[in-house]
């Protein structure tokens, strides 16, 4: 290897440049005579490495008894060219390129050669990636391309010893094998002794720890490395000063465009919505992708809706995509697992158990029935070889197709009852925690629910404030309806209704409606199934409540007034009064003020017995409500300051909030707007001290039309849109409501 940089010769191209001269022809006649064109052997008289036809042609015609041969055969083994094809339909990853070619390429520390580490899940497409890099920087490295698969994860091979490659690389780039030393250390000094000449580009891929590339790495700054890995190499980063990229699922835009490679633009165009839900069930990997686009496209007489079909079903997803000549996508994931510890295998196949879309480490834990430290190490440890994506908060995801991989596993290795088992102190920890957030959120309310104690290996979190509390029932919301499916399927059914009824004080303070209905819904089923009418009847009241939110009238009215009837034959008093005190706020939507006094004097009356101050506390809003409706304003303002008085020494901020609201409609009833406005600001004060974003929407959209009445038009857009993006956020139909109010503005 010559010592020189983009614009050097070689001794090929010397040579043959004194030959031409001595024989007086040029290079463009050269040309002529060998087929070739002038650019291209103005690239090897500048470096390029000849071809062996180009060499034996240039040595015919200008007669040199072999010695142009000679040369060319000793620069091809100098200069070794050891890429792999680069992917024929290489689709996306235009940023990720971007980034790792301006490294590569990008001015850098001499002796210190440029590194970029890309890791990731399996099926991600690093090598792919890292072989589209490397073709496209290779002109930057005319000293040669070395490349390996270094087997960190085969499935059957052992990962390749550093001895082994700096063996075969160091054969790449010329020595003789008698020439290359036994000890790993000399061969290191050697390799590292020969690319210093020169600008060569490394690819190592597979690679499974660092310590494994240590002796592969140059010391030239002038040459580049790229490595790929399951894990990521904050060792050899570190030392190297090495740009990490992890590598993730595809956007959606990539992966349909790569499915329209490989299946066509016409079948493509055809079927667009069956395209986009392949990429979904191929969770956007590229390996996945490109599985089930070959399976497509070499069955041209069936739709692309039938391979969709086959993926819909988990137990067979990951069957759907292989194919006899690809490697399954189970089988690369597979590559991964077999690396683990016992106990670590264990937790990632009881992962695989919950369908959550994120789960925590303490949530973990308890499913492995191990303490949260322990726990904390082996997601660590998963996550470090990409079998799980850690996110903030201590929290992790579980990719889908890992998932349904992770469930093979679990039903294929766990027995029935650890199954079982592992799924019972899941449950049972979502449950006491959510019962503990909900106590904090509302210390005010009388807590009925009870709660079978938790098993020896369940620690339920504790807060100790109900902004804590709300922290980790927001991060919990997308995993409720899963989890109570989970316990559902797994015949814990007290459970399951249990959980939907613990979430209360949070879905009354601030969760979308969906949510609310969707967990009722299942808790409503766990409780049928289970023949238990004491949990029917406080499931329906609560669903009935999140209907009276949605304007759902006559579906709340039948929900609560079941509700009752089963309360009244199981004698539960406690249940009757808060089906009763729904009814009177369901009644007082409905503008049925006789009806509404009814059934909220029979709650206060039973809540007054049972000591239920909360209760009572709500009641008297309701009654004072009642009054206004009546036109006995003043009796109204009375009842309801009286029942703020109440709440205050409570100290239940829901029930302040509430009787400073319906005290403001009395005032404004006695055409006192400025009154009113001062009532719903310290409503709106303690509504946002709360965090209660139902009750805030409510506030802010009444405060719009006493701010508007007031002739503060500017103050009552913005109170208007505050409350529209609250609703919006609550899945509040009154988000309408709120926008026609703020088109009168306009």
């Amino acid at each position: 290897m010559g010592d020189r940089g983009d614009g050097g010769g070689s001794a090929f191209g010397a040579e043959l440049e004194r030959m031409l001269v001595d024989r007086r022809i040029s290079w463009r006649t050269l040309a002529d005579l060998v087929g070739y064109t002038p650019s291209w052997l103005s690239k090897v008289k500048n470096g390029t490495p000849p071809s062996a036809e180009l060499a034996r042609r240039c040595d015919q015609v200008l007669e040199a008894g072999g010695t142009l041969i000679s040369l060319a055969n000793n620069e091809i083994a100098a200069r070794p060219a050891q890429l792999p094809a680069a992917a024929a339909r290489f689709v996306g990853r235009e940023e990720h390129l971007a980034v790792l070619r301006a490294t590569l390429t990008g001015d850098h520390q001499r002796g210190t050669p440029a590194v970029v580490a890309v890791d990731g899940a399996p099926g991600t497409g690093k090598t792919t990636l890292a072989l589209r890099l490397a073709h496209d920087v290779a002109p930057r490295f005319p000293d040669g391309q070395l490349y390996v698969d270094l087997q960190g994860y085969s499935p059957v091979e052992l990962p390749l010893r550093p001895t082994d490659v700096l063996e075969e690389f160091l054969s790449a780039l010329g020595v003789s094998g008698n020439a290359i030393p036994a000890e790993q250390e000399q061969r290191a000094k050697m390799f590292r002794s020969l690319v210093a000449r020169g600008r060569v580009l490394i690819v190592l891929d597979n690679a499974a720890e660092s310590q494994q590339l240590e002796p592969l790495l140059p010391g030239s700054g002038d040459c580049a490395v790229v490595v790929t890995s399951r894990r990521r190499l904050s060792g050899m980063a570190m030392r190297t000063n090495a740009k990490q990229l992890t590598l993730g699922p595809m956007t959606e835009t990539e992966a349909t465009t790569l499915l329209s490679r490989v299946i066509g633009e016409q079948r493509t165009a055809t079927e667009p919505a069956a395209i986009t839900a392949l990429a979904q069930r191929c969770a956007h990997l590229p390996l996945a992708l490109r599985i089930a686009a070959e399976r497509v496209a070499t069955h041209p007489h069936r739709s692309v809706d039938e391979l969709v079909e086959e993926l819909d079903a988990d137990d067979q997803r990951l069957d759907g995509l292989a194919t006899d000549d690809s490697i399954a996508v189970r089988a690369v994931f597979s590559w991964s697992y077999r690396d683990l510890s016992g106990e670590s295998a264990r937790m990632f196949r009881l992962l695989g158990l919950f369908r959550g879309a994120q789960i925590s480490t303490a949530a973990a834990a308890a499913l492995a029935g191990v303490p949260v430290h322990h726990g904390r190490r082996l997601l660590e440890r998963l996550a470090s070889v990409h079998l799980l994506e850690g996110l903030a908060r201590d929290r992790y995801r579980l990719h889908d197709l890992l998932r349904v991989y992770a469930a093979e596993l679990a039903g294929a290795e766990e027995s029935a009852p650890a199954r079982q088992e592992a799924v019972r102190r899941l449950t049972d920890w979502y449950l006491h925690t959510a019962e503990r957030a909900n106590e904090t959120l509302a210390p005010f309310r009388v807590h009925t629910l009870e709660v079978p104690a938790a098993g020896p290996t369940v620690t339920p979190e504790g807060f100790t404030d109900p902004v804590e509390a709300l922290r980790w029932c927001d991060g919990e919301l997308a995993n409720l309806v899963p989890l109570i499916q989970t316990a559902i399927d797994h015949g814990l059914l007290d459970t399951a209704w249990r959980v939907g009824i613990a979430m209360w004080d949070y879905f009354s303070l601030r969760t979308p409606m969906g949510v609310w209905v969707s967990t009722h819904l299942l808790a409503e089923q766990a409780a049928r199934t289970a023949g238990d009418l004491f949990a029917q009847a406080w499931v329906q009241t609560n669903l009935a409540a999140a209907k009276h939110r949605l304007h759902e009238f006559d579906q709340a009215t039948e929900l609560y007034r079941s509700a009752l009837a089963i309360r009244e034959r199981i004698g539960d008093e406690h249940g009757q009064a808060w089906t009763l005190a729904g009814l009177g706020f369901l009644h007082l939507d409905q503008g049925l003020a006789e009806e509404a006094e009814q059934v909220a004097g029979r709650a206060l009356a039973r809540f007054r017995e049972l000591g239920d101050r909360h209760g009572e506390v709500v009641t008297m809003s309701t009654l004072g409500e009642v009054l206004r409706l009546r036109g006995l304003t003043q009796q109204a303002l009375d009842a309801l300051t009286e029942a703020l008085r109440v709440a205050d020494e409570c100290e239940d901020p829901s029930a302040q909030a509430d009787a400073l609201g319906k005290m403001a409609e009395a005032h404004l009833a006695l055409g006192d707007r400025e009154q009113a406005l001062d009532c719903l600001n310290r409503a709106l004060a303690i509504a946002r001290d709360g965090q209660n974003r139902w009750g805030e929407a409510d506030i802010l959209s009444r405060r719009g039309a006493v701010l508007r009445g007031l002739g503060r038009v500017g103050d009552a857009r913005r109170s208007w849109e505050a409350a529209l993006r609250l609703y919006s956020e609550v899945d509040d139909r009154r988000a309408t409501d709120v926008r026609a109010q703020l088109e009168t503005l306009s």
